[in-house]
C-alpha cells in the first residue's frame, strides 16, 4: 500500500500540525496520532472501517490493529527467494 500524501491528510486541509503520523493498510490514507490535536487516524478508521494502520514515522516498523486492540509486525515484504543454481543442475538422486 503506498500513502496517499506526505502528511496528514486532513490536518494539511486544515491548516494543523500533528505530532506523529499513521498511515491505513487498506486504503493508504494518513492521519495524524492520537497524541495530534486532530486525531485523525482512529477518525479514519471509525469512519471507514478500516482496522489496521501502521506508523509512517521513519525508523518505526509497527502496526495497530484498531478491532483487536494490539500492536502487530507489518514485516515489509520479502523478496523472493531464488533456488541455488547449483542445485537446479544436479539431476535428482535414483532410488
Amino acid at each position: 500500500m503506498l500513502p496517499r500524501t506526505s502528511g496528514c491528510e486532513d490536518c494539511l486541509a486544515q491548516h494543523l500540525r500533528w505530532h506523529n503520523l499513521r498511515m491505513c493498510l487498506t486504503c493508504g490514507h494518513v492521519g495524524c496520532c492520537d497524541a495530534s490535536f486532530g486525531r485523525h487516524a482512529v477518525k479514519h478508521y471509525e469512519a471507514t472501517g478500516h482496522p489496521l494502520m501502521r506508523s509512517f514515522e521513519p525508523g518505526e516498523y509497527w502496526a495497530w490493529c484498531y478491532v483487536d486492540a494490539i500492536e502487530i509486525d507489518p514485516m515489509p515484504p520479502r523478496p523472493p527467494v531464488e533456488p541455488d543454481p547449483e542445485l537446479r543442475a544436479r539431476p535428482a538422486p535414483q532410488a
